[in-house]
Parts: C-alpha cells; structure tokens; sequence
C-alpha cells in the first residue's frame, strides 16, 4: 500500500480566507486535533508574518507529537531563521520554502531573472537544510511556468537537498487534464529524488479535481485544508480528497492517506466553529444535507437498502448516531464527562471540565431541550478562551418602541469591576459602545454573524464578531455563546478585544527580546 501524504495548510492557507483569522489559543486547539485527525504535516503558519504566528508556530511545535509541524518562508534568509527559530521544540521539523516561477510573477512581482531565481532558490533550501532535515520547495505559480524552467530549478533544489517539490496551481487557473500532464512530465523527469507535491486552488472549482489528477500522474502528496478554507475560492478540501481515494478503492488501489476518516466531522465542525465560517449546506461530505434525503423516492430506496443513495456511510466521517436529547438538568458529572468523551472532548483538565459543567447546568435551567451541538459549542469555547483581561459580569439592555436605545454594562477587569452605559443605533450598537468606554479601545465593527447552535426557539445563540482596533493591524475574531443574543454580542466582542491586547502585549514582549 503506498501513502498518499496529506500536508494540512488550514492553519496556514486556510486562514487567509477572508474572515478566517484566529488567535494562538485556537490554533493550538486546532492544531491538536489535525494531529488526532492523523494528518503527516501540519503548517502550523508563516513564522516570520508576525509575532502571533511565531508564537503560534513555537506553541504548536511544542505539543505536537506525531505530525509533522512546518513553517512556510520565503526564500529570504531572515525568513528561513525564524521558521527555524520557531520549530526549535518539535519533534518532526518541516521548512516550507518557496519563490515565484512564473514569467509574470518573475518580471512583475520579484523582478528578477530566471538565473537569479535558480540562485536565490538553491540558496535557500541550503540554508534551510542547515536546520532541519526535512525540506519543501514550492515553485510559486508553477502551473503558469515554463515546464524547462521548472525542470532546471527542481534539478538545483533537489540537488542541494529538498526532499519534497511542490509544483502549486496558485491562481486556479489550470484544468485537470493539464495538472495531469504537469505532473506527470515532472514524475518523469525527478523520478524518485523528490515527493511531488500539488496544491490546488479553487477559483474556477477545480481544486479537488486537479488534485486528484496529480495523484493519478504521480503526485504522492496533497496541500489541503479543512472544509476548503483558504485565500479568495478556497483550497482543496481535504475531507474530498481523503473520502475520494478511500471510496473508490476500484480506482486508486494500493493507495490510502493515514488519515482517521471518523475524525473528519468533528474537525470540520472546530475549524466552522473557531472561525465562524460553516461549509454551505451542499457541501460534499461534511455538508449537513450530505447524508440528507427529501425525495420520496430517495427515502424509499434508502429504507429499503442505505447504499441505494449512499455511497458511503455518515458513521464513517464520524457524524455521532444520536444527535437527539440525551442529557439534561439531572445530568451528574459522570454523565457529563462520558458524553464529552463521545463527542471527542477526551484530554481535557479538570479545571476545563468543572468549568463547562458548570455552564452545562445553568444551561439546563434555562433550555427544555439539550443537544450535542450545545454541549460541543460549550467545550470549543471553553477550550479555545484567550486570557480573559476584561470580563463581562452583567448586561442589561432597553430598546423601546420609539424610545432611545441604550445599554448598561458591568465588566471585570483585573478583579475590579466597572459599570457604564451607552446609546447607540440599536442595541448592539449601544453594546459595542458601552465596551469601547469602559476599556478606553475603540473598535470597528468589520462583520457580526449570529446563529443558533442547534433547534428550537430556545436555542444557543452563537455570535461571530470582527473587529478592527488598530488600522495597521489585522481585524480579530471574538466568539460569544449565550441564550441570550446580546449577551452573546458582548462576549463576543470582548473576545475580539481581548485577543487584540494578547497580541498587542506580545508585540512589545517580543521587540523587548
């Protein structure tokens, strides 16, 4: 059986998407579940890009064991040390370095000669080697490049000690066919020097497609992402790639990915819910109308025999049997804790699970009903929270018909309570307004999303707020989870901001080193 490696770039590429951003807390999070997905190399970020993704990468290649965690670096010497720097703890080490290839990138972007390219290409994969031992090369927009060029500067890597080449279509522009063609003159060409690698862009919908053709030509590595997060239409989604090969076995056989398929749901579900972006409902494999039948004659068939409209089962990516109400307000802590072991929640602290006990029960005072989807949103924020340096105790909100909207809020910071109030356009208004007086930061609202984590009309509200505090700086995600929608708003953008003051402290830490 030969292994169809999976090179996972949500933390990477993923969080390019528009919206996508996420903080160090979450990434870790994230990060260790992609390592209990079973994924061979996670590309835990861009270490030299910012602080935050230095100290993410650093963070993540400390409790990352059986993965491989990797860093991207342009093929620039200071980017290629701090990778470096940030890998220092991990157990398997990957640089992932890359330069353009393309005749527009080249003459336009890098305004350099394909001969300076090869030199500047060579240079730093040797210098990369001097790390660590396992070395990527991409050909940035290699799908537009000249196929000699890209010949004569994979012989110069490789030559010097990468080990793997990636030969990306950056801008979706090819068709399967002429992935296929690429990747089977290069496999030609690097015979087994070199894994070949693909990384395929979604804009005109071909991403998986194009990825499945260059492991038909000899691609034995796939970049892809979680739920097909990524810059512009997204990546490859990983979750197609990994169910293609293993359903049709009659076509890809003796090749498999050690991928954990049973780990595909609940992963797709973290990355939705950390970055607040849900796969649409048609989405193939961990859409919710993927395993859905309406048609009667679709239901008929299925009743009769599953495999009449399914070709392959829900159990298999890990979609939980019962999703019906299971727990409830006589619910003990044994039962807590066996139900958050069935939803995959099994390495938590007892800190973690005293605390979402807790809200678990004064949960079930205020909702008849209690679904997974409740207590699973309850365990991703509690095990994802940044430093809590201002925290919301109270909220209490007046919106009259014709009246003045207006918001009360009490919010803790540093153990001492502080209470003020605003008006605004409207309620949330008046809320975000209150929380930029009392914490002395003024952000701007960038997008604001909210949706009910599971039925009923008393269903958990989920907020999912982007603010921009600092025009200079990326806009932060904040996440609020409450029965209450407002309640949930503020927290929400609490969440925003306290994310924006870790980073801003580790910005100061960091250029005090």
């Amino acid at each position: 059986m030969e292994t169809i490696k999976i090179f996972d770039t949500t933390l990477r590429d993923g969080e390019q998407s528009p919206g996508a951003s996420m903080n160090t807390e979450e990434k870790i999070k994230l990060a260790l579940q992609l390592e209990k997905l079973g994924v061979d190399v996670i590309e835990a970020g861009f270490a030299a890009s910012s602080p935050g993704d230095f100290e993410a990468i650093s963070r993540i290649a400390e409790v990352v064991k059986t993965s491989r965690v990797c860093s991207l670096a342009r093929a620039v010497d200071k980017d290629i040390e701090t990778a470096a720097k940030a890998l220092q703890k991990a157990k398997l080490q990957c640089i992932h370095t890359f330069i353009a290839t393309s005749p527009i990138h080249m003459e336009y972007k890098l305004k350099m000669k394909p001969d300076e390219v090869i030199k500047r290409a060579v240079n730093a994969v040797k210098l990369a080697k001097s790390f660590c031992e396992e070395v990527e090369f991409s050909c940035e927009d290699a799908c537009r490049s000249d196929i000699g060029f890209l010949k004569e500067i994979a012989k110069a890597v490789i030559e010097v000690g990468a080990k793997t080449l990636n030969l990306p279509d950056t801008v979706g522009y090819r068709l399967p066919q002429e992935v296929g063609a690429l990747i089977a003159e290069m496999k030609a060409y690097v015979g087994e020097s070199a894994i070949l690698s693909v990384h395929c862009h979604n804009d005109l919908g071909l991403a998986v497609a194009n990825s499945i053709c260059g492991i038909q030509n000899g691609a034995r590595q796939v970049e892809c992402t979680i739920n097909g997060l990524g810059e512009r239409a997204g990546n490859t989604a990983l979750e197609e790639i990994v169910m293609i090969l293993k359903t049709r076995k009659d076509i890809f056989n003796g090749l498999d990915t050690k991928i954990n398929t049973q780990e595909i749901y609940p992963t797709s579900k973290l990355v939705a819910d950390i970055t607040g972006i849900r796969p649409q409902p048609n989405k193939a494999i961990v859409g919710k109308n993927a395993f859905a039948h309406e048609s009667g004659i679709h239901q008929d068939g299925m009743l009769k025999h599953r495999e009449t409209y399914e070709i392959m089962s829900p159990d298999d990516i890990g979609i939980p049997k019962n999703t019906g109400l299971v727990m409830g307000k006589h619910s003990g802590r044994a039962a807590f804790k066996d139900k958050l072991e069935s939803l995959g929640f099994n390495e938590i602290t007892q800190e973690v699970l005293d605390r979402a006990f807790e809200r678990f029960k004064r949960l079930c005072d205020k909702k008849k009903e209690i679904y997974d989807e409740d207590i699973r949103s309850i365990m991703t924020e509690e095990t994802t929270k940044v430093p809590q340096i201002f925290e919301l105790i109270g909220v209490q909100v007046s919106n009259c018909s014709g009246g003045v909207p207006y918001a009360a809020l009490r919010i803790k910071k540093k153990g001492e309570e502080a209470i003020d109030a605003a008006i605004g356009n409207g309620s949330v208004d008046a809320i975000l307004k209150t929380i930029d007086r009392i914490s002395g930061y003024n952000g701007v609202l960038k997008d604001y999303k909210v949706e009910a984590v599971s039925e009923g009309k008393d269903a958990l509200a989920k907020v999912v707020v982007k603010v921009e505090f600092d025009p200079n700086k990326p806009a932060l995600i904040g996440h609020g989870l409450h029965i209450d929608t407002l309640q949930a708003t503020a927290k929400a953008y609490l969440g925003a901001l306290n994310s924006y003051l870790c980073m801003k402290e580790l910005i100061v830490n960091k250029k005090g080193l």
